[in-house]
């Protein structure tokens, strides 16, 4: 993929940007079927007259869990120097309770697994130990966070893809989200990089790392199959999440994937968050419409934080 000029500074503004962004213009087609998604033209903050919008008391250009609980983790890793779960998941019990790093502090949104976790933790369960760790807890909630970690991490591949897994075990324990956590970071990090085909880079350096016949090996290329050319289906299963930004990522420039990945319907705000962000890193600031940029709100929660990031160079 050829990348156009952009400053390492211009795309990390355009990935935690566009996280947001994206998340925000998806939330109120959210639970909605592909065939009920207005045609893409007409996707933006206000939804046509006759659409049914969901959230529909929330203001426009407000983010959801996902954006929030991505501030907390970029919060946690700013604040600790490093990646402490035990921080983190104190963090995210703070959003549950009082509405930390929520526009508003209002919490309109929160999943079954994320949930479970924060039940645990309450009741003194070790961050690391908190999230459900089932075949049946792959719900995307770790993923939609998990970007910030990749914008801030200077380790190795190896280091990267430990933490994107520590991160996604307070509230997703099976090695199924964890790995496709860590296939997410790789990837955004090539694509930040100018690595040519960033994807098909990030599952060549995953694969080295899991050994053969692990669990690790088996989940990895049975489950998240990689190489298949799927199309996502929007949902909030984690690797069909992954497939779904994989999907949208193929339009060109953030207007068009971020759309995208909204008509595809069913989780629509995580979708178009973990597409926006990379479409964002991909594009740089300026690729993303000054007219969602203008109306996203809760810019005092996050624009700091992007300073701060932007400092680390």
């Amino acid at each position: 993929m050829a990348y156009m000029k952009h400053t390492r500074s211009e795309r990390i503004q355009g990935a935690l940007w566009g996280l947001l962004v994206g998340d925000a213009l998806g939330v109120p087609y959210e639970f909605n079927a592909p065939d009920l998604i207005p045609v893409s033209e007409a996707i933006e903050f206000d939804p046509p007259a006759d659409f049914r919008r969901s959230h529909s008391a929330v203001p426009s250009g407000t983010w959801s869990d996902d954006g929030a609980h991505a501030l907390c983790l970029l919060a946690s890793l700013l604040q600790c120097g490093r990646l402490d779960p035990a921080d983190l998941m104190r963090r995210l019990h703070d959003w549950y309770e009082s509405g930390y790093m929520a526009v508003d502090q209002r919490v309109f949104d929160v999943g079954v697994q994320t949930s479970r976790a924060l039940a645990a933790f309450r009741a003194g369960v070790p961050a690391l130990d908190a999230g459900p760790a089932g075949a049946r807890d792959n719900g995307n909630g770790s993923l939609m966070r998990v970007l910030p970690l990749a914008l801030w991490h200077k380790g190795s591949d190896a280091e990267l893809v430990a933490d994107a897994r520590l991160q996604s075990r307070v509230t997703h324990g099976h090695a199924r989200a964890q790995l496709c956590c860590a296939l997410y970071c790789l990837w955004a990090r090539a694509i930040l990089n100018e690595v040519d085909e960033p994807w098909t880079y990030a599952v060549a350096v995953l694969r080295t790392m899991c050994g053969d016949g692990s669990e690790e090996q088996a989940e990895l290329e049975f489950y998240i199959r990689p190489d298949d050319e799927m199309d996502g289906r929007g949902s909030s299963y984690v690797v069909d999440s992954l497939r779904s930004a994989r999907t949208a990522l193929a339009a060109d420039g953030y207007e068009a994937v971020v759309r995208a990945a909204i008509r595809l319907g069913n989780d629509t705000d995580t979708t178009a968050c973990l597409a926006g962000g990379l479409a964002g890193l991909r594009g740089g600031l300026d690729d993303i419409p000054l007219r969602w940029r203008e109306k996203l709100r809760g810019r005092a929660l996050f624009l700091p934080l992007l300073e701060q990031l932007l400092q680390r160079g």
